[in-house]
């Protein structure tokens, strides 16, 4: 099944709240606000952040004592289902429709 796309005008964008937009966009749709039938922006749920191993190494503190052995995985494993609540909240930025860290 195919995401639920609504296609709308600039002018029905600026005519319609954000809170029903978002709305909308946190029910499943896709929102493509079109200046005639050019694209100008699309609100669209956003993908969690998502870091690679070697930039998680790159925050490490200078002194850490952290180390990439064979229980490497297992420890990741243990810390995930240990806190799985968001970390962060987010917030919208309407004029580039992504997501900016709150």
């Amino acid at each position: 099944m195919g995401k639920h796309v609504i296609r709308i005008s600039e002018a029905e964008a600026a005519a319609t709240s954000v809170a029903t937009l978002l709305a909308r966009v946190r029910a499943g749709a896709e929102i493509v606000i079109e200046n005639g039938t050019r694209p100008v922006a699309i609100l669209h749920v956003s993908e969690p952040v998502r870091r690679t191993i070697s930039e998680c190494i790159a925050l490490l503190p200078e002194d850490s004592t952290a180390t990439i052995d064979a229980d490497f995985s297992r420890d990741v494993a243990s810390a995930v289902a240990s806190h799985r609540a968001p970390l962060h909240k987010f917030r919208f930025a309407i004029a580039y429709a992504r997501p900016i860290m709150a």
